[in-house]
């Protein structure tokens, strides 16, 4: 039972991916633009602030101009700093990748920011493309919870507090981001389903399984830890395999699975699912709006986004990318930076040759118009 003593610590590194985005600070301060398909008129605007420790990102519709601007291998077209439109919006929380920023994600950030939304990204504390100490379980149990101190800190901003109409909020979540989604839509989770699941799907799912165990050594290491949470009784194993995360469990007096009941609207992309169970997914009672890949090889759709779309009842795809693999869900990256990040994939990573754009572009519509239904217009 001694290799039981600390599961969070041995399981950090079973995550999703964007392991080792090696981009600088200023990247995310500034943005790939997006071509939205509504209010095409609208500025996107950006600015950096922070949330105790925790930078956040917003992306924003502006009447300034936006100016394009050279980063390393990146062209960039935001209004930095600009004031936001004098009028009330909805605010979108977006939970990024494991060892991801806001830069991948910034061409939906600027859909919505053109079609009236205001986009908080934060960049979660110790899973991020600089800082890795917490990915895996460790970070997926405090994602919500930052999220929440997000929608708190702009309720009390003195600026941003007038913006913002904070009654009906919007998630979205992209890989190990969709744990963060799920888990405030009322879904649960808890490492022993990890294993289970692991320990059983251990070939089919490697990429999830073995993130972060490239090596042979390290990958004997890990699916022995996997054989031996299968080999004892649920009840004798340690507490932290068994522990609840995510949503609450439903009492008569406090039905609603939600930790946060002003989160009224979900969409993910690519998401881990595998580890919540099906119960909590079918006690989900919000919209959530989901994008597969259908060549995703990071996270296997049968065991992640379709197992999701199969419990949870609340669920609509939304879009199926067709010769997509995980990372084409996300901003385009030049070839040197879509390297590095396959090079931390055990399994797939690369875009995939010959992938039609046009049907990310089309996906980041349908999110749109999701948010849209289900939080629009304001009262």
């Amino acid at each position: 039972m001694k290799n039981h003593a600390s599961p969070t610590t041995r399981l950090a590194a079973v995550t999703t991916p964007l392991r080792s985005l090696r981009l600088k600070w200023q990247h995310l301060l500034v943005a790939v633009c997006a071509v939205g398909s509504t209010a095409v008129h609208a500025q996107v605007g950006m600015r950096q602030i922070p949330v105790g420790t925790l930078p956040v990102t917003l992306v924003y519709p502006t009447d300034a101009t936006a100016q394009p601007l050279s980063v390393g291998a990146f062209t960039l077209n935001v209004a930095l700093n600009a004031p936001p439109k004098a009028q009330r919006h909805r605010l979108i929380v977006m939970s990024h990748g494991t060892g991801g920023s806001p830069v991948p994600d910034h061409d939906l950030a600027a859909a919505l920011a053109r079609a009236g939304f205001v986009v908080a990204q934060p960049l979660h504390e110790g899973d991020n493309y600089r800082d890795s100490r917490l990915a895996g379980p460790d970070s997926m149990a405090r994602r919500p919870s930052e999220v929440v101190r997000v929608i708190d800190a702009l309720s009390r901003d003195p600026q941003w507090s007038s913006r913002l109409q904070l009654d009906r909020v919007g998630v979205h979540g992209m890989s190990a981001g969709g744990v963060t989604g799920l888990s405030l839509a009322g879904g649960q989770w808890r490492l022993l389903n990890l294993t289970q699941h692991c320990n059983a799907q251990a070939q089919a799912d490697e990429a999830f399984c073995f993130q972060g165990a490239q090596t042979p050594e390290k990958r004997a290491e890990r699916q022995a830890r996997f054989d031996r949470a299968a080999h004892w009784p649920e009840f004798v194993l340690p507490a932290e395999l068994k522990t609840l995360h995510g949503g609450r469990t439903p009492t008569a007096e406090q039905p609603d699975p939600r930790p946060d009941p002003r989160v009224a609207s979900v969409t993910l992309a690519v998401p881990v699912a595998v580890i919540f169970s099906p119960e909590s997914l079918a006690r989900i009672r919000i919209p959530v709006g989901v994008v597969s890949a259908d060549q995703d090889e990071v996270l296997v759709p049968r065991f992640h986004a379709t197992r999701l779309l199969t419990h949870c009842k609340a669920c609509t795809q939304l879009a199926d990318l067709k010769g997509a693999g995980h990372f084409d869900v996300l901003s385009p990256w030049p070839a040197s930076v879509a390297r590095e990040v396959a090079a931390q994939q055990v399994r797939g990573g690369l875009p995939v040759p010959g992938f039609d754009a046009r049907q990310r572009e089309a996906a980041h519509a349908k999110i749109v118009d999701f948010h849209r239904q289900h939080l629009q217009p304001l009262p």
